[in-house]
Order: C-alpha cells, then structure tokens, then sequence
C-alpha cells in the first residue's frame, strides 16, 4: 500500500495548464488520493514553489481536510473555512487560499503539491503560515505524497 496523490490536469512532471495559474483563470487543479495511511485524523495540503527568486514560495495551505476524504475538487481560491471542515491560509501573495503558477517572465518553475496524512487536527485558523505548520506536523505527519508540475509564462 501507498499514500498516492494524483492531479488529473496533469502527469507528475509535466506542464501545468495556464488555467490553473495567474495567466488563466488561475482555479486550483482537481487533486486526489488514496491508501489513507491508517490512523490519519487529517489531512493538509501545501503548493510550494522552490525556484522563485527570493526563496521557497508558498501557493497554497489548505489543512483539516478530512481523513475520509479523496479529493479536493472546486475549492474556492479564496474560502477561509471550506464546507468539509477544512482551512485555508493565508499564500505568499498575501491572500487567502489557492494561488497559481505565476513564475517570472521566461522562467520555467517547479511546483510542489505535497499531501500530509497527520495524526490530528488542528485547532480552526491556528496555522497562519508555512513555518508555523511544518513546525506543528512535527511528530505527528504519518505519510507525505507528492505530485510535481512545471510552469513557464
């Protein structure tokens, strides 16, 4: 068994399609999953970019998606407190929810879309950044899967 994240808009690896980035119509991929690791209490999502200019940027932190759930599909860009029970925080383009691709001009960006199984949740809007979670998953993440495309404008 494995923890497996898949996005149907594109292969691991491939182009990601300008409707999912700033250049479109910028609405996040449908994302699923399976083999939930066992004792998974929630899930949490992160899209990071590792090649934008200043550093490690975040598109994308959506956590308390529920254990018993396998996708992630039509969620508002901008919803703080999604339906499921799920949050959205705040990216590093200031807002609230999704951001797409939008690498600089001629640029070609990697983006990392990583799925967390953890043994808990969390309490609602406690996670405010990317370092206050990857500090909170500390001792408590079960299994991470991993999908990756690329973006260039």
């Amino acid at each position: 068994m494995a923890f497996n994240l898949t996005i149907t808009a594109f292969e691991h690896g491939a182009k990601i399609p300008p409707k999912h980035s700033c250049k479109g119509e910028d609405v996040p991929p449908r994302l699923q999953w399976d083999e939930v690791p066992k004792g998974t209490a929630s899930l949490a999502l992160v899209l990071e970019d590792p090649d934008a200019p200043g550093g490690t940027f975040l598109h994308w932190l959506i956590y308390n998606i529920p254990a018993n759930s396998n996708e992630l599909n039509g969620v508002s860009p901008v919803e703080k407190h999604l339906k499921n029970g799920a949050h959205q925080a705040k990216n590093d383009f200031g807002k609230t929810g999704y951001g797409g691709p939008c690498p600089p001009k001629g640029e070609e960006h990697r983006y990392f879309f990583r799925l967390f199984a953890l043994k808990k949740k969390f309490p609602p809007e406690s996670i405010n950044n990317v370092e206050d979670f990857y500090k909170a998953i500390n001792g408590i993440m079960l299994e991470k899967a991993e999908y990756m495309g690329k973006f260039k404008m």
